[in-house]
């Protein structure tokens, strides 16, 4: 049923829409220099960049991909939010500090930035860019297919488009992505964070609720999967339904891949005084924990009305967050919850194209030794390339929200983890090694990706890993390996190579 047959559904999504745009509008008045435009100024506070930084991590991806992802492979799928419950202490812990210090002592606005600086290897820095590039398309692909679902619940498409509709939805999503992007840059992305954050995690307190409610609690809901023959015992036991190597990949890329999110590190420049960190890993701890129980209480519940036959099986997985909504929860609620997925869409696509256009028009053109003039207004040129290439991926690759998002989250892991936490912690890391350990991880996550989805080259040989690893944690592990290899190779004495305010970043 599309959402706008429910008025009051319709009128508390427009209200919050409306609002966030006004946002947008506001944010546009405070853009004014690449500083603004990039890391908003500098200016936040910790409230503001710890949910900021939760719906970076969030968004579409766990709102509509995480209940798909469990009613495709079932319990497992849940060793992906499983780190939550330490990311955090492990990102301030790892990285979060030298990288804001960092910004204190050098015009610091990316991670390719501090790549530079730690490095002193416009190559390493180059390859970073191209790392980040390739992921944000990826990982944007999966917001505009999040909010281009979401348009089919809203405005009813399918039924006037057909086999088109996900595509003409993802295409006034992005119009809407664009609009809103180009003008705000980054001060949009995090005021619009501070308000959907906020909401969010009230919000999935309340769906958790009546997800439970729904089911008349977790035990019976358990009882009735388990004896469906649809979902069976096996749904709720954590390794029934996919291999060990698939949810222990999943565990892995998640929890160690967190140190190299861009969108995630890129907000520790943002925050006005770095002394406020050691706050940092409660509050968002707190927050991701109780977001993550929209996750557990879709996930759970819907299989269980599927199975009850009070609703329909899911032609397509994703779309078990819209369906439980319109369905079983209270109409202002369900028009918060889609408003708020939107703006956290909305906000996250805007975080990523603007990481995106500051890897084309900061990063590659400085490691190749040129500057680029103009840079906030082919920072808005380049976000509508990012953002259409995106757009055209995600239609493309043709996979669960969750599924897309895990390879482009693997691409970041792969290519960036390595370099950025460990070497902002151990000096002897040299250039040679961080070049190695970049471009081994997004080649091998590219490749082993690209094999296992091309249909149309036969001659080429199949996925090279046994049933149920994932490329991600393969490249991954692979990107730590060339690190500390090339590294003992080619080791220096420790400092050698540090700049002396870098090396005092790094003593901190």
């Amino acid at each position: 049923m599309p959402l706008l047959d429910r008025p009051v559904v319709a009128a508390t999504a427009l209200v919050y829409m409306a609002f966030v745009l006004m946002i947008g509008v506001w944010a546009v008045r405070r853009t004014k220099s690449s500083r603004d435009f990039f890391i908003a100024g500098q200016g936040i506070g910790l409230l503001v960049t710890t949910l900021a930084t939760m719906s970076s991590i969030f968004s579409g991806f766990l709102f509509l991909g995480g209940p798909g992802l469990t009613y495709r492979m079932g319990m497992a799928s849940f060793f992906i939010s499983f780190p939550v419950s330490f990311t955090a202490g492990l990102l301030c812990w790892t990285v979060a500090k030298r990288l804001r210090l960092l910004s204190e002592v050098r015009e610091v606005y990316t991670v390719p930035d501090a790549i530079l600086c730690r490095y002193r290897s416009r190559l390493a820095s180059g390859l970073a860019a191209v790392a980040v590039v390739v992921g944000t398309v990826a990982y944007l692909g999966a917001q505009l297919q999040a909010m281009g679902i979401l348009i089919e619940a809203i405005f009813g498409t399918r039924e006037h488009f057909g086999e088109y509709s996900l595509a003409v939805a993802m295409a006034a999503g992005l119009v809407v992505v664009l609009a809103y992007a180009v003008a705000g840059g980054m001060v949009a992305g995090v005021y619009t964070d501070v308000f959907q954050g906020a909401l969010m995690v009230v919000a999935a307190v309340a769906v958790f609720y009546y997800a439970l409610e729904s089911g008349d609690g977790l035990g019976s809901i358990a009882r009735r999967i388990a004896a469906s023959e649809s979902f069976g015992p096996g749904f709720l036991d954590p390794l029934g339904h996919v291999p060990v190597a698939t949810a222990l990949g999943f565990f892995f890329v998640f929890a160690v891949g967190a140190l190299g999110q861009p969108q995630t590190l890129h907000k520790f420049y943002m925050l006005d005084d770095p002394r406020k960190l050691k706050w940092l890993p409660l509050v968002l701890g707190v927050t991701q924990t109780l977001v993550v129980l929209i996750w557990l209480g879709i996930g759970l519940a819907v299989p269980a009305l599927v199975a009850e036959g009070r609703l329909a099986p899911l032609g397509n997985p994703d779309e078990a967050a819209p369906a439980f909504l319109l369905h079983f929860a209270p109409q202002v609620l369900a028009g918060l919850v889609f408003a708020g997925i939107l703006a956290a869409i909305m906000s996250t696509a805007d975080s990523f194209v603007n990481i995106a256009s500051a890897a084309l028009v900061r990063d590659l053109p400085r490691a190749l030794g040129r500057e680029v003039h103009r840079e906030l207004y082919w920072g808005r040129v380049a976000v509508v390339g990012v953002a259409v290439a995106a757009a055209v991926f995600a239609l493309a690759y043709g996979d669960l929200i969750a599924l897309l998002g895990t390879f482009a989250y693997g691409t970041f892991a792969a290519a960036l983890t390595p370099a950025v936490a460990v070497g902002l912690n151990w000096r002897r890391v040299t250039a040679a090694a961080a070049v190695a350990s970049i471009a081994t991880g997004m080649a091998v996550n590219l490749t082993l990706e690209f094999l296992a989805k091309q249909t149309f080259l036969p001659a080429l040989p199949k996925l090279p890993l046994p049933a149920g690893v994932l490329p991600s944690a393969v490249s991954l592990a692979a990107s730590f390996t060339v690190l500390f290899v090339v590294t003992w190779w080619t080791g220096k004495d420790e400092g050698d190579d540090l700049d002396d305010d870098v090396a005092a970043v790094m003593e901190l």
